[in-house]
């Protein structure tokens, strides 16, 4: 079954509003139709994932952005099952080390870019920076800006200033061959609630929670607002963002597999040219005379 990618798609300019979106929504397949088709699409990417080494004109990378418990995690492991590893580096971003406080908050995330022919994934990205701390402008404080010295001065303008250094950013390593694959996992608040609850009554998952889990969930609203107008502000042609429906982990899954192979075949992949067949006639003789 071939999923309506458009359906996710959110256009250049458009209004986002997360409650039109239904985070339910499975497009009628059952969870053994789901299996299925992320099956087919992990076997469909590892056998271009060759191509693209090979080609070595582009680099991929992947942003999957969520509120906390929405199956990032999961759907790396899942999605990217088929890789060669020696192919693809995923990196996750929490809080700041000192070394990064002292660069500007996209420093981190050019370095870790991916080279051609690899696909990078940011769990969680440079959007954080319109995220966590829009919803808590005092942690600017710590970015030692010079024209933010108290979290009033984060206005408008500062941010639309950001929202423009990010699209800046995307449109120059797409220039240069980097192409970008946005997600965004929308997680019901009911569901989230499941997920966090499951993880303190089972023990085995109890690592995963953290407290701070329950203060982002206590700004919800703020929250929702905040990527709403992120994926407005920051949806392009050559960086667009993808709303992914992620209360049925199957689902989600299957979606961001299918996404990712869409992408991969406009790419319009090739293999280098062999050297000439005389001289790979010349190296088959060589090698058969051999004793």
């Amino acid at each position: 079954m071939k999923l309506d990618l458009n359906k996710f798609l959110v256009k250049p300019g458009s209004k986002v509003n997360l409650k039109e979106h239904d985070t339910a929504y499975t497009a009628g397949l059952t969870k053994e139709e789901g299996k299925k088709e992320l099956k087919k699409n992990t076997k469909e990417l590892a056998s271009m994932q060759e191509l693209f080494w090979a080609d070595d004109r582009y680099a991929l990378l992947v942003v999957l952005q969520a509120p906390d418990a929405a199956g990032k995690d999961g759907a790396i492991r899942h999605v990217m099952s088929g890789l060669n590893p020696q192919g693809c580096r995923v990196y996750s971003y929490k809080t700041p080390s000192s070394k990064e406080w002292d660069h500007d908050y996209l420093w981190r995330h050019y370095r870790d870019l991916p080279e051609r022919g690899m696909i990078g994934i940011f769990n969680r990205s440079h959007y954080e920076n319109v995220l966590v701390t829009k919803v808590n402008p005092s942690f600017l404080l710590s970015e030692k800006l010079p024209d933010v010295n108290k979290p009033e001065d984060a206005d408008e303008q500062f941010w639309n200033n950001r929202y423009n250094q990010i699209n800046n950013f995307e449109k120059h390593i797409y220039q240069n061959g980097c192409r970008i694959i946005k997600i965004f996992l929308n997680l019901s608040k009911e569901e989230q609630k499941e997920r966090l609850l499951d993880r303190l009554n089972e023990k085995e998952k109890n690592w995963k929670f953290s407290s701070d889990d329950l203060k982002a969930r206590a700004q919800w609203d703020q929250y929702q607002e905040a990527y709403e107008e992120m994926m407005e502000k920051t949806s392009t042609e050559y960086a667009p963002w993808y709303i992914v429906p992620a209360d049925k982990k199957f689902f989600a899954r299957a979606a961001i597999g299918e996404i990712i192979v869409e992408h991969f075949k406009r790419l319009n992949l090739r293999y280098p040219l062999p050297e000439s067949a005389e001289q790979l006639a010349k190296a088959k003789e060589i090698l058969m005379s051999e004793k």
